[in-house]
């Protein structure tokens, strides 16, 4: 409607112009058309003006417009994403909660394990100390049982040694008693070794009538020999023993049984030994009378076997008791 009423303002005046312009040309001056003219054109300029800012109006309107439309658009949009952020900002709470929940409670939980745990490992230090100081005990047990076992092992070596030397001078004296006494035969005379020990068996045919306990000439020369070496092996300790058979002996020159006659006989020899010059203190004189036999005495052969005496020489064995007491010492001469 503006538009139509811009549009006939010209007209208007062109109708008006020319209706009066009879009349009025004698009297419009022609300033007076020069004016209206001007105001003419201003008017028609100022349309002109309108028109266009009518025009950019429009164009602004219409971007306004739009611009009102995206933003309709960007606030829908906005509003869609406040709620998707609403609710994942609330989901993201309830998870918080419920993590903040989780952790309180394993907080909880922690605390009590690790007072529980602080619990255990105070008990396991405790139980770690107590092994510790049985396990120094142990080692101190270990360092003494090492240190014994050093010294008994010194000591064993010390004994073996010391068996090996008595082995050996058991052995050499075996080979001197059979060399001194090599000229009597083996019925009359046997020299052997048994138990570490040195046996000399003279038969009563050698040494003694049937029944006497004095030992004839043949016997004293067997015995000066043996006393012969043992004047040389002053280590050895000598025991006598008188052995018979199992026939009773009939009393007669204060011989009353055999226990009689078996200790009169080693009695005799051991003055004899003595006499040609063994020390005394190193001769012992025992009767064993019938009970030690090494025969059955069914037979005249075994009951002249029977009857016998055995000298005994036994190497002194005070070195083997001092190493055994823990006591070390020289050997004797």
């Amino acid at each position: 409607m503006k538009k139509i009423l811009y549009l006939s303002r010209p007209l208007l005046g062109l109708a008006l112009l020319a209706g009066s312009g009879a009349s009025l040309s004698s009297c419009v001056t022609a300033k007076r058309y020069e004016d209206l003219q001007a105001r003419q054109q201003s008017e028609a300029d100022a349309r002109a003006a309108a028109e266009t800012q009518l025009r950019q109006t429009k164009a602004d309107l219409q971007k306004t417009a739009d611009a009102l439309a995206e933003a309709r658009l960007d606030q829908k949009r906005l509003v869609t994403d406040s709620t998707q952020t609403g609710n994942a900002l609330r989901r993201t709470r309830t998870l918080y909660n419920q993590l903040t929940d989780s952790y309180d409670k394993l907080l909880k939980n922690s605390d009590r394990a690790l007072a529980d745990r602080n619990a255990d490992y105070g008990k396991l230090a405790k139980d770690l100390a107590t092994r510790e100081a049985e396990l120094g005990q142990l080692d101190l047990n270990l360092q003494k049982a090492k240190s014994d076992l050093s010294a008994r092992e010194a000591k064993l070596a010390e004994l073996t040694q010391a068996l090996a030397d008595k082995d050996k001078a058991v052995n050499d004296l075996k080979a001197r008693v059979s060399k001194a006494l090599l000229s009597f035969n083996s019925n009359e005379l046997q020299v052997k070794l048994k138990d570490g020990k040195v046996y000399v068996s003279l038969s009563e045919q050698l040494l003694f009538k049937s029944g006497s306990s004095k030992v004839d000439p043949k016997g004293q020369e067997a015995l000066k020999k043996l006393a012969t070496v043992l004047q040389e092996q002053k280590d050895v300790n000598v025991v006598v023993e008188g052995h018979t058979d199992n026939v009773p002996m009939r009393p007669t020159g204060g011989i009353q049984d055999n226990w009689d006659l078996s200790a009169l006989r080693a009695t005799d020899i051991a003055r004899l030994l003595t006499a040609s010059g063994v020390d005394p203190s190193r001769i012992t004189a025992s009767g064993r009378s019938q009970y030690v036999p090494v025969a059955s005495n069914d037979s005249p052969q075994n009951k002249a076997l029977n009857r016998r005496t055995e000298i005994i020489l036994t190497p002194k064995l005070d070195e083997l008791f001092q190493i055994l007491d823990g006591n070390s010492a020289a050997p004797t001469n």
